[in-house]
């Protein structure tokens, strides 16, 4: 056996806890580590009871089965019983654990580069909390050194099937009927529950770019290739939509019949309409027509990451909210208490979901008779762009942020005079510039990578993503 104290493992490692669960390098995610975490998690929030069952899950990333095998055997030495699940999206991994009141771990680094992955994390009740981080991270754990030697365990179907039969319930059985619709297969989690649930609603489901090589799909920062690869398909195949997801299912990207990628807080404020929210919580990189549609009761801004999105989502629900949606920029759906659709009552899952806003704008498109694009129409002139410098350490993130804050004339240098002064700063998350002229500057250290994240808004869609690009041009070369 061997003594890990959490806080120095980190220390050593690199694998720490970010905006959404615990990440690295794939190389400093070995056996003892990823099953150090494991224990630590199950010992420092006291789920250890012998016998005890934990879901356990994974993307299609090539790293992840190995993780897999080191977690399910820290599982077996804490006297617990892995539940494997196999590959399937995040969210049918909550949604499953959540119903059987199972903790439950996710073997995923999401949207990050092939080289890093993660680990995520879920009490029976839902997301940990960032008090949870903190008292993993304080844990010290006993191992034994045979940490990933054991074989994959047998796959339960039961979490996908589950997943499935949430929204099949939920939607009319012929609501997409006529309907063409791709699926940007490439390496998603989702990609097989998706043609399932598209084609059991009525849909002519056809598959696009499926690939067993690992993609890391951004959906808030849609690559070149695939701006033009939606603008193909949907004119190659008369297309009524695209939907996809990052690798792990729990973020959505949609095109609508013209094949133009829709932002994610868009898609998100769409489905909190069609879910009839009257409370929104949201973090602050989102656009601004949340607040200035006027559709909800009441608008709440966070740091980004769903911890604090659930965190709103709580306070809101004991202060007497009705019914509570959660969003973030990246098009993630967290469903809270008292949403429906048709009629009939939405359980809640609060964590990020790619299926549940893909089928509530596909619908709402059809309660209108309309395009999707049309749904756009009638939205405030605000438009969002986001984009991202890789292999930019936090460190140097850090340093010019706190030079923008702290010289009011710094930003000049990056943006000269032409957007005017700057009227006001928010420093919830990173630091988020508006401008004399209206136009919104946010830039922000990732969470999860060494990247600086760069957001804008302004009033037309090709003047937010000139923004962006001279803002991450301007950094780099400096």
């Amino acid at each position: 056996m061997k003594t890990i104290n959490i806080q120095e493992m980190m220390s050593q490692s690199g694998v720490s806890f970010g905006t959404s669960g615990a990440r690295g390098l794939v190389t400093a995610m070995t056996d003892e580590v990823c099953a150090a975490y494991t224990l630590a998690f199950i010992q420092g929030l006291d789920l250890g009871k012998p016998g005890q069952k934990i879901a356990l899950g994974m993307d299609l990333r090539p790293s992840s089965p190995k993780i897999v095998k080191a977690c399910a055997e820290a599982i077996r030495q804490a006297g617990c019983i892995a539940d494997f699940c196999g590959v399937l999206p995040t969210p049918a991994l909550a949604w499953y654990a959540l119903s059987k009141g199972i903790p439950a771990i996710m073997i995923t680094g999401s949207h990050i580069p092939f080289d890093r992955n993660g680990i995520k994390f879920y009490r029976a009740e839902g997301e940990i909390s960032k008090a949870d981080e903190v008292a993993i991270s304080a844990a010290v754990v006993e191992i034994a050194s045979n940490t990933g030697d054991t074989e994959l365990p047998t796959v339960n179907p039961a979490a996908i099937q589950q997943y499935v039969q949430r929204y099949l319930r939920l939607f009319p059985v012929e609501l997409l009927a006529g309907q063409r619709i791709g699926i940007y297969e490439h390496s998603s989690a989702a990609r097989d529950c998706l043609r399932e649930i598209l084609s059991a609603l009525g849909a002519t489901v056809i598959g696009l770019a499926r690939t067993d090589t690992f993609v890391p799909i951004d959906t808030e920062a849609v690559s070149d290739e695939d701006l033009q690869r939606g603008l193909g398909w949907a004119a190659e195949h008369g297309l009524d939509a695209i939907i996809s997801t990052d690798g792990d299912g729990d973020r959505p990207l949609i095109a609508d019949e013209t094949g133009n990628w829709l932002r994610g807080d868009i898609v998100g404020l769409l489905c909190a309409k069609f879910l009839a929210a009257d409370t929104v919580v949201t973090p602050v990189s989102c656009n601004t027509a949340i607040e200035a549609s006027a559709w909800f009761e009441k608008v709440i801004r966070t740091r980004i990451g769903s911890p604090y999105v659930i965190a709103g989502m709580e306070e809101a629900q004991a202060n007497g909210s009705r019914s509570v949606a959660g969003f973030e920029a990246n098009g993630g759906f967290l469903a809270g208490e008292g949403l429906s659709v048709g009629g009939k009552s939405l359980a809640a899952l609060p964590t990020r979901d790619a299926v549940l806003p893909a089928l509530a704008v596909l619908a709402m498109a059809k309660q209108h008779g309309s395009k999707i694009s049309t749904l756009l129409t009638d939205l405030p002139h605000r438009y969002t762009a986001s984009n991202r410098l890789q292999d930019f350490p936090v460190v140097n993130s850090r340093a010019l942020l706190d030079r923008l804050q702290s010289d009011k004339l710094a930003y000049q240098s990056l943006w000269g005079k032409s957007l005017g002064a700057v009227i006001h700063q928010d420093i919830t998350d990173g630091l988020r510039l508006t401008f004399e002229n209206g136009e919104i500057i946010h830039l922000r250290p990732s969470g999860n990578a060494p990247e600086l994240r760069c957001y804008a808004e302004a009033d037309r869609m090709e003047r937010a993503q000139e923004l962006v690009n001279l803002s991450l041009q301007r950094i780099a070369g400096r």
